[in-house]
């Protein structure tokens, strides 16, 4: 039997690697950080979400490893069989400090805890307003759900309120919007979102994942930020991000809805839950946020050199203020181009196109850390500019 698939899947494969749609893991050896070492060879790191250059920190890497000391590799449960520790509880009512919410649910990654929600909240009798460019792992959430779904336009509060209107008869009504749009790195309206939901009696929902730890004067995120803290119904986000970036996601917001989810959260009841190690680090992550807003001060400043640099260069940036930093370049094989000759010259990023962004929308998604140095920036945007004339030499 597996023949005849083994040349289907192979078919397939190839259909991919045709359209130049191929994802390549490019292996990196040693820890995450601004310099990494990529095919033997040091190159500046520009692409990935390690926004407050925590991922590395030691003093992080020191409460792992007294978590690994303390409380052991892992749990080998669920958390309602025996893989709940005093660790994990601090970490939820941690969070639920931090965000100022009633309650917090841990999950094994945000991706989880989106496709746990939906379909324990929501049913035949509900209505979910998704956001057209919300994250692959809320659209699956909400394939879970038998609620009717409606979409509304990028950031478009006249279609979000068409679309309210639409489902007014609905039992329960939420609107679901990530707080950053990963591509763009634009900001969710949300302080619009929150008064249409409450002149249409709906629920807030906002993936935070791109936001929580740096956004907003404490960083509590695009709430923060926005100032409709505590009108935000239910918040998810993730550790592996800007907190420390490990691995594990979180649900915070009402406590009834936290409740609920731990009696009926699948993806929360049928997988065992983080490991101490990340949990007692990313314990850290948060003393080391609440303690300085340094670090998100030297991200805000290392964005503001980048694209003041990129500008002055002539490059084509969508316009923000988030570390997300898109370099437009339109056509896809000329931005595949653009990455490799940044890669020869030392910059590690990658080349977003079709279907990940819009047709004749291809980027390379470049993205700040607290961790660069004016220097590395510097660097990295003339090797954009080196990069740029010879691709149009060899045009």
């Amino acid at each position: 039997m597996y023949g005849t698939v083994k040349e289907q899947l192979r078919a397939e494969l190839a259909e991919i690697e045709a359209a130049g749609l191929t994802k390549r893991e490019r292996g990196i050896r040693g820890p995450q950080s601004s310099e990494i070492e990529v095919a033997g060879r040091e190159v500046l790191n520009f692409c990935a979400n390690n926004y407050l250059g925590l991922a590395n920190d030691p003093r992080i890497v020191e409460a792992a490893r007294r978590g690994l000391d303390e409380w052991g590799y892992g749990l080998a449960s669920v958390r309602f069989i025996c893989g709940t520790q005093e660790l994990h509880l601090r970490l939820e009512e941690r969070m639920s400090e931090f965000l100022r919410v009633d309650a917090t649910i841990l999950f094994s990654s945000c991706f989880d805890a989106n496709g746990g929600i939906f379909e324990v909240l929501f049913g035949p009798d509900d209505a979910i307003i998704s956001d057209e460019l919300n994250h692959a792992s809320i659209i699956d959430g909400i394939r879970l759900s038998k609620a009717a779904r409606y979409r509304y336009k990028n950031r478009d509060m006249a279609d979000l309120e068409a679309q309210l209107a639409a489902a007014s008869d609905a039992r329960r009504r939420v609107v679901v919007t990530d707080g950053v749009f990963s591509m763009d790195g634009y900001l969710a309206p949300l302080a619009e979102i929150c008064d249409l939901a409450e002149r249409y009696d709906a629920l807030v929902f906002v993936d935070d994942s791109h936001a929580v730890g740096f956004v907003g004067e404490h960083g509590r995120g695009t709430p923060e930020f926005c100032g409709v803290e505590g009108r935000v119904d239910i918040s998810t986000g993730t550790f592996g991000k800007a907190l420390g970036g490990a691995s594990g996601g979180y649900v915070a917001g009402r406590r009834e809805i936290v409740d609920l989810l731990r009696q009926r959260a699948r993806p929360y009841l049928f997988s065992n839950t983080l490991a101490p190690a990340i949990v007692a680090g990313t314990l850290q992550a948060l003393d080391l946020v609440e303690q300085s807003g340094e670090l998100r001060a030297t991200l805000r400043r290392n964005a503001e050199l980048f694209r003041s640099l990129m500008t002055d260069a002539g490059f084509d940036l969508l316009p923000g203020e988030h570390a997300i930093v898109p370099v437009m370049f339109g056509d896809a094989v000329l931005t595949g181009r653009m990455a490799e000759a940044l890669q020869r010259r030392g910059v590690f990023v990658t080349a977003f196109s079709f279907p990940v962004v819009p047709r004749e929308k291809a980027r390379i998604r470049v993205q700040l850390s607290a961790a660069h140095s004016d220097d590395e920036i510097r660097r990295c945007v003339e090797a954009f500019v080196a990069a740029c004339d010879e691709v149009a030499a060899a045009v």
